[in-house]
C-alpha cells in the first residue's frame, strides 16, 4: 500500500492524473477507513476537475490571446505584452502547442509575422519554435504554410532580435524534420508522416539564396551561415550518407564566396560584419571536411578556382580585390583549397602589388592574405625574399593601426586555440594521469621507454610562471578572448581557456586579482557552454573563487545568482571528490548569504545530492555536506523535509552531534539549534529517533568547546520549553547536574543564560523547585 501510494504522489507530480487516481482507488480498496488515503483521492479528483475545465476553456484563450494581439485598436502595451507571453508559455507544452495547431494557430501567426511589427514578430517566432519542436509532421504543415521564402525573409530583417528569433525557429525545424520525433508517440506520427528531405532542401536553398542577397541585414547573413555551420554536415563520421553536403557544394558554395569576399566599404558590396567572412571560412572548412573521396575534393577545388578566376580575370581592380579576399577566406577555412587557389598564375604578385598600394582599403585586404598565405613554409620563403622590405615600409608609413599590426605580426583572431594552446603548456594545466607502479616495473623489467616528467613542469615552476603570467594581464587577455563572439572560439577553445583559469586560481592569494581583472564574469559562460570537460573545469574554477572570496563582491548584482548552476554541476557522481568537495564549500557559502540565494540553489535540485553526500565515508565530504544543509536549513522548504514522517534526516543530524570530528558537530548540533527553535514538534521527535539522544545532549553541554556548549544548550532549552513531558524526562537524567553548573558559569554568559531559561521552564512546569534566595 506504501509503494502504491508514494507511487500515486509521483504520477500527481508528473501530471499523470488518471493513473494517480487508479493507484489510489486501489489503496482505498484494500484499506477503506484509511483517512489520508480518502483525502488524498478527493483532492486528486478535485484536481482532475479543474485540469479538464481549464482544458475546455484553452481554446476561448488562446482566441482572446491572438485577438488582443492582432487588434490595430489595442493601445495597452502591458496586455499585449502579457498575451504575447502567455502564447509563448502554453506553446511549450506538448497538449498547449496542439490546441494553437488546431485552433488556426498557424494562420493568425502568420498575420503577427506579417504586422512587421518586432514585438509582435518575437511573439510569433518564439511560439512557432514550440510548435515544432520534436514534432515532424506539424513542423511540415507549418513550412507548408509560411513558406520557406517568407522564413527566410524574416532571418533576413534589419531586426537583430527578430533575425535571431527567426534562426532559432529555423534551427528547430531543421532539427525536427531531420530526426523525426523525440517522444513516446513517434510510431503513429511516423504512419502519416511523409519524407521531409525535399522540405530540407528547400530551406537551405532560400538559406543560400539569403547569403547572396543584396537587401539582406547583415546579421541576418551571419544568422544564415550560422545555421548551415549546424545542419548541413555530418554530426560524426560515422555517418555514411554526405549528399546534403554535397548538394550545398553543388548549389552554393559561389553564394557563400559572395560572403567570403566581400571587401567592406566597396561600392555595391554586400552588408557585412566583422565575423562574416570568418563564419564563411568556418562552414566552407566544414564542407570541405565532410568530403569522402578524392574526386569529391577535386571538384571542390575546380569550384573555388572558376570563382577566384572569375573575378580575377578581366574586372580590373575591384574584381582582383575580390578575388584576394576570396582567396583569404580559404586559407582561414578549407587551407588546401586555398593554397591550390593561390598557386594559379598572377595571384601572389598581384597581392604583393596590392600592398604597395596607396589606398589604405586595398593594402589592408593584401597585408591579411600575405599574412595567410604565410603559413606555409615554400610561401614564407617567397614572401621572405620579395615582400619583407614592404612589409617594414607599410609598418613604418601607414597611418592606420589596423594596417601596421597586420604588417608588424600576423594578427587574427583565429589564433585563439593556438594562444590558449600555449597557455595550458605554460600553466601545464592538462590532465595528469598517475601512472601505476606495477606497470612502471613491468615497463622497466620489458626495457621500455618510460615517459619522465620534464624537469621545468614541476610544481615550483609552474607556479613562477603563474606569476608571470598574471603580472603580465594574462586575466584580461582571456577575458577578451572569451568576450570575442568569434566562430573561432570553438568548444575545445573554451575547455582550454577553462583549464587556464582553473591554473591560475589554484593559489588563494592569486584569486582576487582574478576576479578584479575580470576572470570571474568571463568564467561564467564557460562553465555553462563548451565540452563538458571545460565547464566542469570552470565550474571548479567558480568554485575556489567562491570559498576564498566574499561571493557577493565576487560576483556582484544578478550574476551571483548565475553561479549557482555551475556549482551544482560539480556534485553530480561523475565529478571527482576534490569537485564534490569544492563544490559543496561554494554553495555552503551561497546558502549563507540570502533566502533568495537559497531558492535558486533548491530550484536547481541540489538538495537530494547534498543529502547524498552526508553519508559520504570521505571525512571532509561528508563534514562540507552537513555544513551545506546547515545553511540550507534557513529555508522553509528544508526545514519541512526534517518535519516529514518516515524520513532519517532529523536522527543524522542527531547522531553527527555525536560524532568524534568537533567540525561536523558543530554543523550538525547547529542545524539542531535552529530547527529546535523554530519547529517545537521537531523537539518531541529527538527523543524517539535514536536511544542515545540524552548522551548526545549530555556530551556537548560537557564538551571543552564554547560554541559546542552553546549549541547544545540552545537545543536542550528550546527542548524543556517546546513540551512538559519531554522536559520531565531531560530532568530526571543527569541534565539537571550539568545546567545548574552551567547557570553558574560566569565566563561564559550565552552558555549560562541558556542553561537558566532551561532551569526556569522547569521550575514552571513544576519538576523542580527553586533555590531559596536564589536566581
Amino acid at each position: 500500500m506504501k509503494a502504491l501510494f508514494r507511487r500515486s504522489q509521483a504520477l500527481q507530480k508528473l501530471g499523470r492524473l488518471d493513473q494517480a487516481v487508479s493507484d489510489l482507488q486501489r489503496c482505498v480498496s484494500l484499506e477503506p477507513k484509511n483517512k489520508a488515503f480518502q483525502e488524498a483521492l478527493r483532492a486528486l479528483g478535485s484536481s482532475m476537475h479543474e485540469k479538464m475545465k481549464t482544458m475546455s476553456c484553452t481554446d476561448s484563450k488562446v482566441q482572446q490571446m491572438f485577438q488582443i494581439l492582432l487588434d490595430p485598436e489595442e493601445k495597452d502595451a502591458d496586455k499585449k505584452q502579457k498575451a504575447a507571453q502567455n502564447l509563448i508559455v502554453l506553446a511549450r507544452e506538448e497538449a498547449g502547442a496542439e490546441k494553437i495547431f488546431q485552433s488556426d494557430g498557424v494562420r493568425l501567426l502568420t498575420q503577427l509575422l506579417d504586422t512587421a511589427k518586432a514585438d509582435l514578430m518575437l511573439a510569433a517566432l518564439r511560439t512557432l519554435v514550440g510548435l515544432c519542436s520534436g514534432h515532424r509532421s506539424r513542423t511540415m504543415a507549418i513550412l507548408a504554410e509560411l513558406g520557406a521564402p517568407r522564413l527566410s525573409a524574416v532571418l533576413g530583417v534589419e531586426h537583430e532580435q527578430v533575425s535571431l528569433a527567426a534562426c532559432n525557429l529555423l534551427h528547430v525545424m531543421f532539427d525536427s524534420l531531420k530526426e523525426g520525433l523525440q517522444k513516446d508517440f513517434r510510431g503513429k506520427e511516423d504512419a502519416v508522416v511523409l519524407d521531409s528531405s525535399k522540405d530540407l532542401k528547400l530551406l537551405i536553398k532560400h538559406l543560400l539564396e539569403l547569403l547572396a542577397l543584396e537587401g539582406a541585414s547583415a546579421h541576418g547573413r551571419d544568422n544564415a551561415l550560422n545555421l548551415l555551420i549546424k545542419v548541413v554536415p555530418r554530426k560524426s563520421p560515422k555517418e555514411t550518407n554526405n549528399s546534403m553536403s554535397l548538394w550545398v557544394i553543388d548549389q552554393g558554395l559561389k553564394k557563400i564566396l559572395e560572403v567570403g569576399s566581400t571587401v567592406c566599404g566597396a561600392p555595391g558590396s554586400l552588408p557585412v560584419t566583422e565575423n562574416s567572412r570568418m563564419s564563411a571560412s568556418v562552414l566552407l572548412s566544414k564542407l570541405y571536411d565532410d568530403l569522402k573521396c578524392d574526386a569529391e575534393r577535386e571538384n571542390f577545388h575546380h569550384l573555388c578556382e572558376d570563382y577566384v578566376r572569375s573575378w580575377f580575370e578581366g574586372h580590373e581592380l575591384a574584381g582582383k580585390l575580390r578575388a584576394i579576399q576570396a582567396v583569404s577566406c580559404l586559407l582561414q577555412g578549407p587551407s588546401d583549397a586555398g593554397n591550390r587557389v593561390l598557386e594559379l598564375e598572377g595571384i601572389m604578385d598581384s597581392v604583393l602589388s596590392l600592398c604597395a598600394s596607396v589606398c589604405e582599403a586595398h593594402q589592408l585586404v593584401a597585408v591579411e592574405a600575405l599574412i595567410h598565405a604565410a603559413d606555409k613554409a615554400k610561401r614564407a620563403s617567397f614572401i621572405t625574399a620579395n615582400g619583407v622590405s614592404l612589409l617594414k615600409e607599410i609598418y613604418k608609413h601607414s597611418e592606420r593601426d589596423s594596417i601596421r599590426i597586420r604588417a608588424l605580426v600576423s594578427e587574427d583572431r583565429s589564433v585563439l586555440y593556438a594562444v590558449a594552446s600555449t597557455l595550458v603548456n605554460c600553466t601545464n594545466s592538462y590532465d595528469h594521469e598517475e601512472p601505476d607502479p606495477q606497470m612502471l616495473e613491468l615497463a622497466k623489467y620489458a626495457k621500455q621507454h618510460i615517459p619522465e616528467q620534464h624537469p621545468k613542469d614541476k610544481p615550483d615552476f609552474v607556479k613562477r610562471r603563474v606569476r608571470k603570467l598574471l603580472a603580465a594581464g594574462v586575466v584580461s587577455a582571456l577575458a577578451c578572448m572569451v568576450k570575442s563572439e568569434n566562430p573561432a572560439l570553438t568548444n575545445s577553445c573554451r575547455e582550454l581557456i577553462s583549464r587556464v583559469f582553473l591554473a591560475l586560481v589554484e593559489e588563494a592569494e592569486d584569486r582576487g586579482g582574478v576576479v578584479a581583472q575580470g576572470g570571474g564574469k568571463a568564467l561564467i559562460p564557460l562553465s555553462l557552454e563548451g565540452t563538458e570537460v571545460g565547464q566542469t573545469k570552470a565550474a571548479q574554477a567558480l568554485a575556489k573563487i567562491t570559498i576564498t572570496s566574499n561571493p557577493e563582491m565576487a560576483f556582484p548584482g544578478e550574476r551571483i545568482y548565475e553561479v549557482v548552476r555551475p556549482l551544482v554541476s560539480l556534485l553530480h557522481l561523475q565529478r571527482t571528490g576534490l569537485e564534490n568537495f569544492e563544490g559543496l564549500m561554494a554553495l555552503t557559502n551561497l546558502a549563507g548569504i540570502s533566502e533568495r540565494l537559497r531558492q535558486k540553489i533548491l530550484k536547481e535540485k541540489a538538495v537530494p545530492m547534498i543529502e547524498g553526500y552526508m553519508f559520504e565515508e570521505h571525512e571532509l565530504i561528508r563534514l562540507a555536506a552537513t555544513e551545506c544543509m546547515c545553511n540550507m536549513a534557513m529555508s522553509k522548504e528544508v526545514q519541512e523535509l526534517f518535519l516529514a514522517e518516515g524520513s532519517d534526516r532529523l536522527k543524522l543530524m542527531v547522531l553527527y552531534s555525536g560524532e568524534e570530528d568537533e567540525k561536523l558537530r558543530r554543523a550538525a548540533s547547529g542545524t539542531l539549534a535552529m530547527l529546535t527553535a523554530l519547529h517545537p514538534p521537531i523537539c518531541k521527535r529527538i527523543p524517539q529517533v535514536t536511544v542515545h539522544w540524552l548522551e548526545i545532549l549530555q556530551a556537548l553541554l560537557l564538551s571543552p568547546s564554547v560554541e559546542l556548549q552553546h549549541r547544545g544548550a540552545v537545543v536542550v532549552m528550546n527542548m524543556m520549553a517546546a513540551e512538559r513531558e519531554v522536559a520531565a524526562q531531560l530532568i530526571a537524567s543527569e541534565m539537571l547536574e550539568i545546567l545548574s553548573v552551567l547557570a553558574k558559569d560566569k565566563d561564559k554568559p550565552r552558555v549560562a543564560q541558556a542553561a537558566k531559561e532551561s532551569l526556569a521552564q522547569a521550575v514552571a512546569y513544576g519538576l523542580i523547585k527553586p533555590n531559596p534566595g536564589q536566581e
